[in-house]
């Protein structure tokens, strides 16, 4: 080496040097923050010793002499590992969430905070009987203690370089306020545009695009549904609209959020029910589930244990889904109404006054304080009147206040952990049908062989015959909400003639029982209407014809479109892209399989001619409101079909000749956007579309290296919407599992995104490549390979 060199020598040595110890320094940092798996902890807040234990998976099985004890080391256990997601779900609800990440969460904190979900959160604890409230206390004594016990706080709060704020017992009321914001739309958008669609459509025209039900139906009560004729050119001519009004950029898909829930009963099964349920929410590192058993003894039988197992929810004490031996349950979305908008008719004379059913009354001012990590604190007015806070203003210019089942007293309880206890299929339909969480369908067999179906959670009482899908006014006396509906009056299905059941976020029933549901925009039914048809096509089931169900991923409701598709590029021109797209759809399996450029092709083409179909409506709309945006109309596929059908050329959007031209140029501007891909249409595999992005929230804001480490594999998935196997990217089944009570052993489990929140944990991503695959993980945790050993600290004399 020369002289020359020695002195850069030595400051690289240097460097690299500290760059080591720095990185070490970090490493022994993330470290400490990483839960204790094994060895024993002298706590407090316990009356006898507590086990928890770990399996290959990191499940955890929690062993406990009371019910008291075993939530508190839930809480331990669910802080030590997930502390913040639980905490980010809080803040969710709250409005809290630029306190930790500075003024870029302002946005999402002030939509949030009108809802004033923390003062609500209080005001619900205070009402909770003493159990409950009790139950919630030691919970949060348990998160709070295992927050504390981990030797750095949790990584994430090194990274973003904040501490984490203790659990109060009203946050678990926040994180299940966070689900209804999940489950629920708060905004209740699609009902301000249903008011402009009325107010600007004929109605005619109004009936036919915003109608429910169809072809597509598969309820549990009642056939399926007629679709409302075709408006006349009398009634409504598009041919006459500005061409200007069409909106190109416009998606005006259907694709929904939802869940899959089904079960026979023993007949079919073998002696007990068998109940499979998968939980489609948005797909995230750690998952939003937490794999969890619990063991303790059963006061109503003494000498034997209650032993629950399934999914905890961090944040909250309790399974959510699962099986306890006795009876085993999972839920669906139910997309009946619960939101409602109401006009509020101020006073003229004193904007501070709002007409309500007895007179004048005043608007309630309440000012919100939103504190940014780095920035001045905001003050946020929110004005609510007897019915909800005033959120937005009808067509008119009205204002408008929004009620919502999440605003109301008793809208939350801890009355859902009872099913721990539960043994029989009506057990099981009394506490869910008086439990306070969204309102939910809920299908739930026993060991006996008995299914049911009822919906779980608060249902209100909707009085004075107005239309719950727009804007009403309340003033008049009668009009509203009056209360919840009774358990009594509840929809219920107890062992059906066929021995099953299903749900899958469509329409379940009809007549009085839909009337006190309503439609909060149900699913089109074709995900329903191919699980029903999958249980109907055989007589005997097993855990593993229920995830051939779950897993089915035929492209069944796309059958039509493609011989669609193949009609219109026979018309067309012999171009390049014409033979292209015809090449193409010679792979087609029926499958949404990720090697099938036909089933890309044929969904696009769907979507492209759904979009200009629908358009040529908005834009009539928009001839007297141009701000106007379509709702997702979940049901519209029924009139699309009808339309291309019967092909009127008055509800032909403006600027195509006939119908063929809207086909034709569907088809060439799905190819012109593949062709301009490398590799032309040939690689547009569906695979490349369906690519997972199941990620940790932090990941966006790191590097690229770093995104890597911390994100699920960028897997291709087989599935879709509209068929059992609802996949996306960042969306599909955060867990998947079926079970017969008193059969655990032979159920399974499957679930993305690993069970620990900790990168550095043998459990992060655990269980996550056999979901992909769709391979059975056990349902019972296995072996357990780390025990922690929780023991109460002695108390001095």
């Amino acid at each position: 080496m020369t002289a020359a060199l020695r002195p850069a020598y030595r400051v690289l040595l240097v460097f690299f040097i500290l760059a080591a110890l720095l990185a070490g320094g970090s490493w022994l940092v993330l470290r400490g923050s990483l839960p204790q798996y094994a060895g024993t902890v002298n706590v407090n807040g316990l009356s006898a010793p507590v086990t928890v234990e770990r399996d290959a998976l990191g499940s955890v099985t929690l062993r406990a002499q009371d019910r008291h004890d075993l939530v508190w080391a839930l809480g331990y256990a669910h802080a030590q590992e997930r502390f913040f997601e639980m905490d980010l779900m809080r803040r969710q609800a709250a409005g809290e969430l630029a306190e930790l990440f500075g003024p870029a969460a302002l946005p999402a904190d002030r939509k949030a905070r009108k809802h004033r979900m923390r003062s609500r959160a209080s005001a619900i604890l205070q009402e909770l009987p003493t159990s409950q409230q009790q139950l919630l206390d030691v919970y949060r004594d348990g998160v709070n203690e295992g927050l504390n016990a981990l030797t750095t706080r949790p990584f994430p709060y090194l990274l973003t370089r904040m501490l984490p704020v203790a659990w109060r017992s009203e946050d678990s009321i926040l994180v299940v306020n966070a689900m209804y914001f999940t489950l629920n739309d708060g905004s209740n958008f699609r009902e301000l545009a249903f008011s402009t669609m009325h107010a600007t459509l004929p109605e005619a025209a109004y009936r036919f695009l915003t109608a429910g039900g169809g072809d597509w139906d598969a309820p549990l009560i009642g056939t399926a549904s007629h679709w409302p004729r075709t408006p006349s050119a009398n009634e409504l001519d598009l041919r006459k609209l500005d061409p200007g009004l069409l909106r190109d950029t416009e998606d005006h898909s259907d694709d929904l959020p939802g869940s899959n829930s089904f079960a026979v009963a023993g007949e079919l099964a073998a002696g007990a029910a068998l109940v499979a349920n998968d939980t489609h929410l948005e797909l995230r590192v750690p998952n939003i589930w937490f794999r969890t058993r619990l063991i303790y003894p059963n006061l109503r039988r003494p000498g034997f244990d209650n032993d629950i197992i399934g999914a905890s929810l961090p944040g909250t004490p309790a399974i959510a889904v699962g099986s306890n031996r006795h009876i085993a349950w999972g839920f669906t979305n139910s997309y009946g109404d619960f939101t409602d908008w109401v006009r509020v008719r101020l006073d003229p004379a004193d904007k501070s006054r709002y007409r309500n059913a007895a007179g004048w009354n005043s608007v309630t001012v309440h000012r919100e304080t939103l504190h940014a990590r780095g920035a001045p604190d905001e003050v946020l007015d929110v004005y609510e009147t007897e019915w909800g806070p005033i959120l937005a203003t009808d067509h008119d210019g009205v204002p408008l206040a929004l009620a919502w089942t999440a605003h109301r007293p008793g809208a939350i309880d801890m009355e859902l952990a009872q099913l721990d206890g539960a043994e029989t299929v009506d057990e099981a339909v009394v506490i869910a049908q008086n439990a306070g969480i969204p309102a939910q369908n809920f299908i739930v067999g026993d060991r006996k062989g008995n299914i049911a179906w009822t919906i779980a959670g608060r249902i209100p009482v909707k009085t004075g015959g107005y239309d719950p899908t727009m804007p009403a006014d309340w003033s008049v006396p009668g009009m509203g909400w009056s209360g919840w509906l009774k358990p009594a009056q509840y929809p219920l299905i107890v062992n059906p003639p066929e021995h099953r059941l299903w749900t899958a976020n469509a329409r379940t029933v009809d007549g009085l029982m839909l009337d006190r549901l309503g439609d909060g925009g149900y699913d089109l039914g074709a995900r329903a209407k191919q699980i029903r048809d999958g249980l109907r096509g055989s007589e005997h089931f097993s855990p593993a014809s229920m995830l051939a169900i779950q897993l089915d991923d035929r492209a069944l409701f796309l059958a039509r479109w493609r011989r669609l598709l193949e009609l219109t590029l026979n018309h067309a021109e012999a171009v390049p892209w014409q033979t292209e797209m015809q090449q193409a759809l010679r792979d087609w399996d029926g499958h949404a399989s990720t090697s099938s450029v036909a089933y890309r092709l044929v969904r696009a083409f769907r979507r492209e001619v759904t979009n200009r179909v629908l358009d040529g409506f908005a834009a009539a709309v928009r001839n007297d409101a141009p701000d106007f945006v379509l709702p997702k109309l979940n049901q519209a596929e029924h009139a699309v079909w009808t339309l291309i059908e019967q092909r009127p050329q008055h509800l032909l959007p403006p600027v195509y000749t006939d119908w063929e031209d809207l086909l034709g140029s569907s088809a060439r501007r799905v190819a012109e956007r593949m062709r301009s891909q490398p590799g032309g249409i040939a690689a547009r595999s569906w695979g490349e579309r369906n690519t997972a992005r199941i990620r940790h929230p932090l990941s966006r804001a790191l590097p690229d290296f770093i995104d890597v480490w911390l994100n699920m594999p960028k897997d291709e998935l087989p599935g879709d919407s509209n068929m059992p196997r609802v996949q996306g990217p960042s969306f599909g089944a955060a867990n998947r599992f079926a079970v017969a009570p008193g059969n655990e052993e032979q159920g399974y489990f499957e679930m993305p995104g690993g069970q620990s929140g900790h990168p550095f944990s043998p459990y992060y991503g655990s269980g996550h490549a056999d979901w992909v695959n769709g391979i059975r993980t056990p349902f019972l945790p296995g072996p357990p390979e780390q025990t922690l050993h929780l023991h109460p600290l002695a108390k001095t004399p």
